[in-house]
Formats: structure tokens, C-alpha cells, sequence
């Protein structure tokens, strides 16, 4: 149906600078139906409630505000692959939180000492104990099982075969997945082979484990089609050593026909291939070398693929214009999925561009970067016919948002995929799925070294300031968290 404008909202502050244009008229409807979906996604939530994520939760909420002991405990999160043994672990443990309670330890330490300084009383007991030669060993193993509790929260296995029983268990309760397979990026074309033999093994060993799965016609069909059971998120910065901003094309020619090879053994396999974006400097080189393969002919009937779009580049409106351009001009037989996000790399963007004296490419202000999200889901339900809208975020307002626009442009509930990340949106996926809705959950996998880089950035996700994540879990009312930013 045609969009209805509704009354603009009341004046606001003033947009900060690269802050976007005002919205255009939105449909119908679509504000006033976010607060009943949002406080019924609430309640759903609520009831998917795990234990440990909450203490876990907890936890993470008494250090959030205290960088210097959110940096003690990252830290050991990222020496722990190089300890030698659980002694050395706690030693570690214990260096760490010396320098957060900022009183090295003096002499030997008597049993009736209590745990000093201004730590939480678990911490302060484990800094105590860790001190003693008798019991690190203990402080080792707990701190080892800590830590890949934490892993094993975010990461689904070391492996396609180790990850498939979490597959099974979210396929059965309604839920599909897209498996990454951790990891920086390469230095050698050794590596950059390996990383591409490993993204085919996982293709292969998924598409065997999912042919067994029951039927699951929402995660199965939409409107445009069949869709594939197996879903496989790849990075280009991991199929090269050459990917350099200064030189795009010498990376996209090393990473081609890696890529090329992963997307015909998925065009066999009838899976899904989703290409991630990482920063800023790789983005043309990415996008270009994805939709130029895709482009070729041998790729016209499949596989399934798609792109991730970072919603907190202030260029963001202008750069999906550029794949729904390429989407127009390209027809497929399976249409361009995209997976709109908000960004993971803003420390990474700020930082590098104040260094070299550039304008800041991202938005500074959180509530603009939200705007802009909502203006781009917008955009992509627009696009619905066009290509395959997934709305990937674990803000409520954000996704209820989402709800709210696809049921006032009359979208089938199969015409727009929600997706999460595996141990920060478990809840909300659940409550996803009871809503009828198709979601997703991104799986990573791999060994624990390989998934440090990946689990510290969920961990800062989950306890930044500004974080929707840490403000639900800390009890802000509903109705903030609801309101438009």
C-alpha cells in the first residue's frame, strides 16, 4: 500500500555536525505501534531468561563502570591462550589485579588477610588466593573456566562438526544460524588457502548435518523463493595477505578466486554465502569484489549470497543506494540479501581518522547512528521486491522499529530476516521466533586464540556506556528504551 505521512515529531537539539537530514514522512502507523511490540518482545525475553548469562550479566554490570578493572579482566581474556598452566594463569590474574587496586602486594601474605584495595569481593578473594603457592592452582582452573565459559557463551565450537549440534538445537526451536569462522586477517597465502579450504569444510559438513533437520517452512521460504539451510558469513580480509587500502585492487585479484572457489562449492551445495565488512578502508574493495563475482554469469542461478551494510558510517544512506543500484542492473535468481548492522569497528574508525587528521567517518552520537538505522530498515522494506532486507540488531527500539514499518507496508512475515548474535541476542531471538518472525543467529567458530579478538569486542558490546544491551540488563524503564532516538 501506498505510505501515509504522519505528523513530524516535535523540534529536537540540534543535529551534531554529519548528523544525517531529517527523516522523510514515515508510514503509517509505524511509531505508534512500536510500544505494544516492544513491551511484548519484553515479556518473551524475560521468559527465555538463562541463569548463567544473567550472573554472567551481573557481573559485567558491577565493572562497567570501572575501566580499569573492565581492562584487567579483557586482559586476561587475551593472555590467557599463552599461559603455560593454571599457576601461571593465576599469577597473571593476580598481576592484573594488583595494578587495579593500585597496592602491589608486600611481603608474604598471612591467612587471615582480607582481600585489599576496591575490588568486588569475589575478585579481591581470587587476587588473595592467587597470591598463595597452595591454592593458584585452584585460582587457575577457575579463572581457565571463566574465560571459556565466556567462549563457549559467544562461540559455538571449535569446528563445522563441533558447532552442528548448536545448529540442530536452534533449527528445532525455529531459529536458523550463519556460522563464521573466526579469525584476523592472514599474512601469508598459506593462510589465506587454508582459510578458504576451511570455509569449504564447513559448507560441506553443514549441508550433510542439515539435510537431516525436521522442516521449518518460515526459515525455508520467502518471497522470492527457497532458502538455503546452510548459511556461511566469510570475510575477505581473511582470503588475502594483500588487502591494503592504498592498493584495493591487488587485494581484490588475490582474494577473487578464493572467493570464486567458496561461491561454486555453494552454488552446488544450494547454500548461502554472506559476505562481511569489516573497516572502512576495505569497504569498495569488498563491495567491488563481491558484486563483480556475483555479476559473472556462472553465478546468475546461485548460490544465495549477500553483503553486510554498516549503518554508523555517515555515508551510509549514499552507499545503499550503490548496492540497490547494482541489485537493479544485476538480476539473479536469488536476490541480493542484505544484512544492515550498526558497526563494529567505531574505536578502530575514530581513532585512526584523528590520527591522520580526517573528518570521523562514523557517527559520534549514538542516538544519530540509531536514527540513521531506523532511516535505512526504512529504505531497505522499500526495497523488499528488490532484495532481501535482514535486520541484524539486539537494540528493542531498533527492532520493533523494524516490526512495526514491515507490518505497515504490508510485508509477509517471510519478507524481512532478524538476526542476532549467538550469547548477546539468544533472548530476543527466542522472542523473535514466538512472534512468528524469521530470524538468525550469527554462530561463530574456532579454537579459543583465534576467537580472542572476536569475544573481547562482545564483551566491550556488552558493557559500553551507551550500550541498549547493558541498559535493559541494568533495569532502565521500557518506555526510555522504546522511545525514538
Amino acid at each position: 500500500m501506498p505510505p501515509v505521512a504522519t505528523p513530524t515529531a516535535p523540534a529536537g537539539p540540534v543535529p551534531a555536525e554529519g548528523d544525517p537530514a531529517p527523516p522523510p514522512p514515515a508510514v503509517a502507523g509505524v511509531e505508534a505501534a512500536i510500544p505494544a511490540i516492544g513491551t511484548r518482545l519484553a515479556k518473551a525475553m524475560g521468559r527465555h531468561h538463562d541463569p548463567r548469562a544473567a550472573i554472567e550479566a551481573r557481573m559485567m554490570d558491577r565493572i562497567a563502570d570501572r575501566p580499569d578493572l573492565r581492562a584487567a579482566i579483557f586482559r586476561l581474556v587475551d593472555v590467557r591462550p599463552a599461559c603455560r598452566d593454571y599457576p601461571d594463569i593465576a599469577e597473571h590474574l593476580a598481576a592484573l589485579l594488583d595494578e587495579v587496586a593500585g597496592r602491589p602486594p608486600e611481603g608474604p601474605v598471612r591467612s587471615g588477610d582480607l582481600p585489599g584495595g576496591e575490588l568486588p569481593v569475589p575478585l579481591g578473594l581470587a587476587r588473595s588466593l592467587a597470591r598463595r603457592h597452595g591454592s593458584r592452582t585452584l585460582v587457575g582452573v577457575a579463572g581457565a573456566a571463566g574465560v571459556r565459559a565466556m567462549a563457549g557463551r559467544f562461540i559455538a565450537g571449535e569446528d563445522a562438526a563441533d558447532a552442528l549440534p548448536a545448529v540442530r538445537r536452534l533449527w528445532k526451536d525455529g531459529i536458523a544460524t550463519s556460522v563464521d569462522l573466526l579469525g584476523e586477517a592472514t599474512v601469508s597465502e598459506a593462510e589465506a588457502d587454508a582459510y578458504r579450504d576451511r570455509c569449504i569444510e564447513v559448507l560441506r559438513t553443514l549441508s550433510a548435518g542439515s539435510a537431516r533437520f525436521p522442516a521449518r517452512p518460515l526459515l525455508e521460504h520467502d518471497q522470492h523463493g527457497e532458502l538455503p539451510r546452510v548459511n556461511l558469513s566469510v570475510k575477505v580480509s581473511a582470503l588475502t595477505p594483500h588487502l591494503r587500502a592504498g592498493a584495493p585492487g591487488r587485494g581484490a585479484a588475490s582474494a577473487a578466486p578464493r572467493l570464486r572457489e567458496i561461491l561454486r562449492v555453494a552454488r552446488d551445495l544450494h547454500a548461502h554465502v554472506h559476505v562481511d565488512m569489516e573497516s572502512l578502508d576495505h569497504r569498495e574493495a569488498v563491495r567491488d569484489l563481491t558484486l563483480s563475482l556475483l555479476a559473472e554469469p556462472e553465478f546468475a542461478a546461485g548460490p544465495s549470497a549477500g553483503i553486510v551494510h554498516q549503518a554508523y558510517l555517515t555515508d551510509a544512506a549514499a552507499e545503499l543506494e550503490v548496492l540497490l543500484g547494482w541489485a537493479r542492473r544485476t538480476p539473479r535468481a536469488q536476490p541480493l540479501s542484505i544484512r544492515l548492522v550498526k558497526g563494529a569497528y567505531w574505536d578502530h574508525e575514530v581513532v585512526e581518522a584523528q590520527q591522520a587528521g580526517w573528518t570521523v567517518p562514523v557517527f559520534t552520537d549514538r542516538r544519530a547512528c540509531d536514527r540513521e538505522y531506523e532511516r535505512l530498515t526504512d529504505t531497505l522494506l522499500d526495497h523488499a521486491d528488490l532484495v532481501r532486507p535482514l535486520i541484524a540488531s539486539h537494540n528493542l527500539r531498533s527492532v520493533a522499529h523494524a516490526i512495526a514499518a514491515q507490518r505497515a507496508r504490508g510485508l509477509e512475515p517471510d519478507a524481512v530476516e532478524y538476526q542476532v548474535l549467538r550469547g548477546l541476542g539468544d533472548p530476543l531471538a527466542a522472542a523473535l521466533a514466538a512472534e512468528g518472525l524469521r530470524v538468525r543467529t550469527y554462530c561463530p567458530i574456532g579454537d579459543l586464540v583465534a576467537g580472542m579478538a572476536y569475544l573481547v569486542r562482545r564483551l566491550l558490546e556488552n558493557t559500553a556506556n551507551d550500550s541498549f544491551l547493558r541498559a535493559h540488563a541494568s533495569g532502565t524503564a521500557l518506555d526510555r528504551l522504546l522511545e525514538a532516538p
